[in-house]
């Protein structure tokens, strides 16, 4: 029997790191992700925040050095390309400069694909998910405005493509009134401008999904943490000297769980018969976000991260077998919810290191 082919290693990229007008007025002037994170604080006994960068420092994502340096580094351990969140909001674009300068000057030579953060954006850092700042309004002239603005990031030579078709993500795709709709107009667009097909992916993020095919999608990519697998929260369960370890950090709205448990619940899910990328995080703690409604999982390390990615590479194989085969890490650098393969203080690059070792198994 050949050897199987290694799928390839995408990791959820974050645009945050630049100051927009938009968050100068929402959260102050010169706002970005940096300033939610170095705000972390240990909420009990050996709780690993803040997460401060090390060998990228606290960078800005307008320096296209920064750009070319996270690329050699994800290069260098493995990583194929990244996936870019995009926001798009009715024509309006946030934080669009970083993509737009990797799109027009050709630089990195790295791949890359686009995943339609679709939200509404509110203040649900401020614990106010009701006061919402800029607000989805989905239409199919809409639809057909996005997709046209789309297409020179497809006709890429860097672009990641599946079956020779460009990959897009939709984050949401339960947030739209009628996905099929939207698909289709997105591929009759694409096909007119001659793009040919596109490849449409919808994230399994935070809801309970059926067959991509059933709102005219191709495949699903799951997302991690899966909620819906996260095991039972801790804080009414863990044990009586954990619990009398905690600070007064912990609110009754802070949730612990478990990192062992989530990787086992996902490790033993059933594959599904239809197309479906499997996805990992190397650790989860949004304190720095949100310090008093914090989702935090405990246990972590790069040792327990590579051999769940060892597992989904060998199971992504054995599924895909050919090139088409992909795995997505969530996340390249979500500084403020502590998932994060760029290097940082206390692991160094030992979860970058993993991440190789995973794929040369």
């Amino acid at each position: 029997m050949s050897k199987l082919e290694a799928p390839r290693l995408i990791a959820f990229y974050l645009p945050q790191f630049h100051p927009i007008p938009e968050n100068d007025a929402w959260w102050g002037k010169g706002f970005t992700e940096w300033r939610k994170v170095v705000q972390g604080r240990p909420l009990f006994k050996g709780h690993y925040q803040p997460h401060l960068p090390a060998d990228l420092g606290f960078y800005d994502l307008r320096c296209p050095q920064i750009r070319e340096q996270q690329a050699e580094l994800a290069r260098e351990y493995g990583i194929h390309g990244f996936c870019y969140y995009h926001y798009w909001f009715n024509g309006k674009r946030l934080l669009e400069r970083p993509f737009n300068e990797v799109l027009t000057s050709s630089r990195p030579n790295f791949p890359f694909c686009l995943c339609w953060a679709n939200e509404n954006w509110t203040r649900r850092w401020d614990g106010l998910e009701s006061d919402v700042l800029l607000k989805q309004e989905y239409s199919p002239a809409d639809d057909l405005e996005h997709i046209r603005a789309l297409l020179p990031a497809f006709e890429d030579s860097r672009y990641i493509r599946v079956d020779d078709k460009p990959l897009l993500l939709v984050y949401r795709t339960e947030l739209l009134p009628d996905p099929a709709s939207t698909a289709n107009i997105w591929r009759e667009e694409s096909s007119k401008a001659g793009v040919g097909e596109i490849y449409l992916a919808n994230v399994q993020s935070l809801g309970k999904y059926g067959a991509p095919a059933d709102i005219g999608f191709d495949a699903s990519v799951e997302f991690a943490p899966d909620w819906y697998r996260t095991g039972p929260n801790l804080n009414g369960r863990v044990l009586r000297a954990f619990w009398r370890a905690l600070s007064s950090g912990v609110t009754r709205d802070t949730r612990l769980f478990s990192y062992d448990e989530l990787v086992r619940r996902m490790c033993g899910k059933q594959v599904p018969e239809y197309p479906w990328f499997r996805c990992v995080t190397p650790s989860w703690d949004k304190t720095a976000r949100r310090p008093r409604h914090a989702d935090v999982f405990i246990g972590s390390s790069p040792q327990k991260y590579e051999k769940w990615l060892r597992f989904v590479i060998r199971q992504t194989q054995a599924k895909h077998g050919g090139s088409d085969g992909i795995v997505f890490i969530n996340a390249w650098n979500e500084w403020a919810e502590g998932c994060h393969l760029e290097p940082d203080l206390k692991y160094g690059t030992a979860y970058l290191e993993a991440t190789a070792r995973a794929m040369e198994s």
